[in-house]
């Protein structure tokens, strides 16, 4: 009768990913986030707050889809804001008419959300570690959930041993759809039994106009923290899986999403000005950064590599911006 992998002492757990980790050629401690990834998910997706929720982002590629090989190790969510704010947010779709209702959503929202995540979530994540009898510590600040958990093995120290579930809750996260999510230690381990969830995934040619849009800003206004190279993977591998083009012939949900970023995510270029979404998806896409942007985005592109995020999945980074440049090529034409 097989066994459940939550259930086994650290040692058996411990020798359970060795193999697996030999079998996948993934190191240990990623493994074993990825177990932490589809339980965080399971125990949010089988609750009531998750009717409203859609899971998105490069985890949501990863674990939904299959597009990405590379490492993504957090859980970008998005609680649906006619929920959280329904005197507020009307229409379809629920995308405010002016900056000052765009800032008097994104008040609302900022008092909403954090509340929401403490008395709701945050309950329905701890009574998931009592079911499932696991040692994890969870709390809420603002709009993150975090799951540190006791790591079985040590790594870089670029992926710390937390699960982090960020919220957001300005659009609906449509169009979405439930898919079914797997560890990737399971195929590799049959004997043992691993969480599992079907969470409400948004559609990744909506992702791919989220990253492209948001690369756009990264090359017109610099650059600003780390770990943003893995958004210039992500577009090609959406391209290789034929999610580009589709988000191309998606024209309505390109004004979707530029329309909705140019309320909420208003900010200027390096020359002081506004940047310009519905331009952008309409034939202005910039997805190559100038020359010193382009050594930050080498050298973060790099130690993302070296940490082993990207698995096998690495390819030169010449040969990335070169692939990017043809992709924008084909955006700005095909609007």
């Amino acid at each position: 009768m097989a066994e459940s992998y939550l259930a086994l002492s650290r040692k058996d757990r411990l020798e359970a990913l060795s193999v697996a980790a030999t079998a996948s050629g993934r190191p240990i401690y990623l493994l074993e986030k990825d177990i932490w990834v589809v339980w965080a998910l399971n125990g949010l997706f089988v609750s009531p707050p998750g009717e409203h929720i859609v899971f998105k982002g490069g985890t949501s590629l990863s674990k939904g889809y299959d597009i990405i090989k590379r490492f993504s190790e957090d859980i970008d969510l998005t609680y649906d804001v006619r929920q959280l704010i329904p005197e507020l947010a009307k229409g379809d779709p629920p995308i405010p008419a002016t900056n000052s209702q765009a800032d008097k959503w994104s008040k609302a929202v900022r008092e909403r959300l954090a509340a929401w995540i403490r008395d709701e979530v945050l309950p329905v994540l701890k009574k998931h570690a009592e079911l499932t009898g696991v040692d994890v510590t969870l709390s809420a600040k603002g709009d993150k959930v975090d799951a540190d958990y006791h790591p079985l093995a040590e790594g870089t120290g670029y992926v710390a041993p937390r699960v982090m579930l960020e919220f957001g809750a300005r659009s609906t996260g449509e169009p979405a759809e439930a898919r079914p999510v797997s560890c990737d230690a399971a195929a590799h381990l049959p004997d043992l039994i691993f969480p599992t969830a079907t969470p409400k995934i948004m559609l990744p040619k909506r992702t791919f106009w989220e990253k492209a849009t948001a690369i756009h800003v990264f090359c017109a206004g610099g650059f600003e923290g780390d770990r943003i190279s893995r958004h210039w993977h992500d577009l090609i591998r959406l391209d290789d899986a034929g999610y580009a083009q589709a988000a191309f012939d998606d024209k309505a949900l390109a004004k979707e999403v530029a329309d909705w970023k140019a309320r909420f995510f208003r900010t200027k270029d390096r020359d002081g000005n506004s940047i310009d979404y519905p331009a952008a998806v309409a034939g202005k896409l910039q997805l190559v950064p100038d020359e010193e942007g382009m050594k930050e985005l080498e050298a973060d592109y790099k130690k993302m590599a070296d940490a082993g995020i990207l698995l096998w999945d690495a390819e030169p980074f010449a040969e990335l911006i070169k692939r990017c440049a043809a992709l924008q090529a084909r955006a700005n034409s095909s609007r």
